[in-house]
């Protein structure tokens, strides 16, 4: 009997984890059931060889049927066109892009048009990446700053189940986790159409005791857009980890900067008159640049009965942007460009401390965590302007923003079949506005409790029965809490709520009962006391309705041979607001369904020197308005691998996107925008942005 274990760049010899208790529970007759921590103890002396790396969901590892961890060796294997699509390693996650690479990507997930990350939360080397109060929309998720070949594992999870898990994560939460080694420097050099070049230095060596990473990126690309994207990036990475008996540390520094000219959303009849190429821009002034300096530190801890975790972080960020997405709508003279532009300085710390010990004859572990972040962000810009050039100035804000949270949790094995994990989450923020609006600026105050229930049934069969239930919330924009007038129009306005309520609950089962195969199913439901919908003349997020959503997720991942794996993922949402209103009940932009089908192969051919993968990505149709009178279109993408390994040193990939070369759109919405000459008040109509057509890349890498 054998094991498949994780394998890759960080593959290193470990117990047996997840795939050794699918073994083990798959040749166990199916009246026998055992606990977590007997089926652990049943593989301690299975024999491990090292395979290509896959999802590590199996049986016993998790507390929900949507929770799961991705291993390096599966992200290393798969093409992403880019660094933000490492998120669609999470099943059911859609990332598209609307407005230039350098800008955040857009996500879906679970019946949620997204935006930039309104309530899905995504975490790197515990540093939160989804920025509160942003110039350009709550929650701003941007992944750019990532260097993908550094990413270890990615642990996910989705629903509002986990109570250390608090603002944006009410669809789910992505924490990545960077690697402290590799298995050998690298040098690697990619070259595509439309200019695309890359260069990559990445490696590690022993210092002081510990391991210093280091990496430095440098890219650029125009992509297809008959206006040169002109994006340009470089981001760097020095890290120093060691472990000293039972304490491990890591230090990180991280820097990034970009500027791009941004190739934004256009209207469908302009297209469709001729007036406009499809890859073309209406305003070739849209621009942005943005940068990221952070510094990290993580503390690890583990004794026989306790574990101690801390990790603290400073982040440095800032951007502008130029957008125009109605054109002459407002300002039939000069144009509706409007810049945003902010500057943050965020820092923040995450501390738990975990007891492992026995309830009479049952054994538990409780966990105790203290989380705080503060946001000083400023100026806060918007403004109208005219080829980048200043016209009038709408508010500028400075913002403190505090939030503080205590949370427990208890882990209770009742039985050997029954476990419980009953949790309670408390925050608290504090949004301090200065705005050039005098009636905009205050203070407001708002705290949220959090109860979280998760029950496990199982084993039996290799098969586990989930049902959890929690609460949950996001937080809104601290200038909506304060502000009474709007800065664009002048109108009066109410105030926001500070934090919105989320209430969600899973029934779910996982199974491994196929050898080779893990399985999940997944039914769940969730509400929103009020939705984040993206508004196209403003170009940010605003307050709506409150919503009610609810869905189903079945998620396989067979390794057919310890060079083959294959993955299939499919996903159904259906969202609705509540209340009556004559708008109509949809959610703009709610993804309803979605799948993903891949297939993964390593160390074939002669010699085993070749490699590959495919992967299939269905995107279907949304209502684009409330009455569902007007529908996006689907979309369907495959991207394509094939690596050849020329001798133990060497390496060459090509990656292919779009490979069936099919026209798709990575964003639509409906809105009124006026183009030249056309009445005043405009046009409602679809706006889209396209998909790339099909292109390759050409990776040679070197190791040393």
């Amino acid at each position: 009997m054998f094991i498949l274990s994780a394998g890759g760049r960080h593959a290193r010899r470990r117990k047996p984890g997840a795939l050794a208790r699918r073994f083990v529970a798959a040749a166990l007759p199916a009246a026998f059931f055992t606990s977590h921590a007997a089926a652990q103890d049943a593989a301690a002396h299975v024999p491990v060889i090292k395979v290509l790396g896959h999802y590590d969901n199996g049986v016993g590892t998790s507390d929900a049927a949507s929770q799961g961890t991705v291993t390096a060796g599966l992200i290393a294997s798969r093409p992403a066109l880019r660094p933000g699509e490492l998120l669609e390693f999470v099943p059911g996650v859609i990332v598209t892009q609307h407005s230039g690479d350098g800008k955040a990507n857009q996500y879906f997930l679970r019946g949620f048009n997204l935006d930039h990350g309104t309530d899905f939360a995504t975490y790197v080397d515990g540093m939160p990446v989804n920025m509160r109060t942003h110039a350009h929309g709550q929650g701003y998720t941007d992944l750019n700053f990532l260097i993908p070949e550094l990413v270890g594992r990615i642990n996910y999870k989705k629903g509002p189940y986990y109570a250390d898990e608090g603002d944006f994560a009410s669809a789910g939460a992505a924490r990545m986790e960077l690697a402290d080694r590799l298995d050998a420097s690298m040098a690697a050099l990619t070259a595509g159409a439309h200019q695309y070049r890359r260069a990559l230095v990445a490696g590690a060596m022993p210092q002081g005791g510990g391991n210093l990473l280091y990496a430095l990126e440098l890219a650029h690309n125009d992509g297809p857009w008959q206006l040169p994207e002109a994006f340009h990036k470089w981001s760097g990475v020095l890290r120093y980890s060691a472990a000293s008996g039972a304490d491990r540390f890591s230090v990180t520094a991280m820097g990034y900067r970009a500027g791009w000219r941004a190739t934004s959303q256009i209207p469908l009849r302009a297209v469709q008159s001729g007036q406009l190429d499809a890859f073309g821009t209406l305003d070739p002034s849209d621009a942005g640049h943005t940068s990221r300096y952070s510094l990290s530190a993580q503390w690890k801890r583990r004794g026989p009965d306790t574990a101690w975790q801390a990790s603290a972080y400073v982040v440095r960020s800032d951007l502008t942007l130029y957008n125009n997405f109605t054109w002459f709508l407002d300002d039939p003279q000069a144009g509706d460009q409007f810049l945003q532009r902010e500057r943050r300085t965020m820092t923040g710390f995450d501390a738990s401390h975990t007891w492992h010990g026995r309830v009479g004859e049952r054994a538990s572990s409780t966990t105790v965590g203290v989380q705080g972040r503060f946001d000083r962000i400023g100026p806060l810009v918007l403004a109208a302007t005219a080829d980048q050039q200043l016209l009038r100035s709408y508010a500028r804000s400075r913002v403190d923003e505090a939030s503080a949270a205590l949370w427990l949790q208890n882990t209770l094995q009742w039985t050997p079949w029954l476990r419980s994990i009953a949790g309670l989450r408390h925050d608290r923020y504090r949004f301090d506005v200065a705005s050039s609006i005098a009636a905009n600026s205050g203070v407001a105050n708002d705290h949220v409790s959090s109860p979280k229930l998760s029950l496990v049934l199982g084993p039996w069969a290799a098969t586990e029965l989930f049902v959890n239930h929690g609460a949950g919330f996001h937080s809104n924009d601290a200038r909506g809490t304060t502000a009474h007038v709007a800065p664009r129009e002048g109108t009066p306005v109410d105030p926001v709520t500070p934090l919105v309520k989320t209430r969600g609950s899973e029934i779910g089962l996982r199974s491994e009962i196929v050898k080779g195969l893990q399985s999940s199913l997944a039914l769940w439901r969730l509400r929103s006391g009020s939705e984040l919908v993206f508004s196209g003349d403003a170009g940010d997020t605003s307050a709506s309705r409150a919503s009610r959503r609810h869905g189903i997720e079945w998620n396989n991942h067979y390794i057919a041979a310890p060079w083959l794996l294959f993955d299939l993922d499919l996903a159904y949402s259906r969202a609705r607001y509540l209340g009556d209103d004559p708008a109509g009940a949809h959610v703009p932009g709610a993804v309803e369904r979605v799948a993903s089908f891949g297939a993964t192969v390593n160390d074939v051919g002669p010699g085993g020197r070749w490699s590959g993968a495919f992967q299939l990505r269905y995107f279907g149709p949304r209502p684009l308005v409330e009455d569902n009178s007007v529908r996006s279109s689907a979309t369907a993408l495959a991207y394509l691998r094939a690596g050849y390994r020329i001798d133990r040193d060497w390496h060459l990939s090509v990656d292919v996107f779009n490979l069936f070369d099919r026209r798709g759109n990575d964003i639509e919405y409906y809105y009124a925008s006026r183009l030249p000459g056309e009445a005043p008040g405009g046009v409602e109509d679809i706006h889209f942005h396209p998909g790339e057509p099909r292109t390759a890349r050409l990776t040679l890498r070197l190791a040393f």
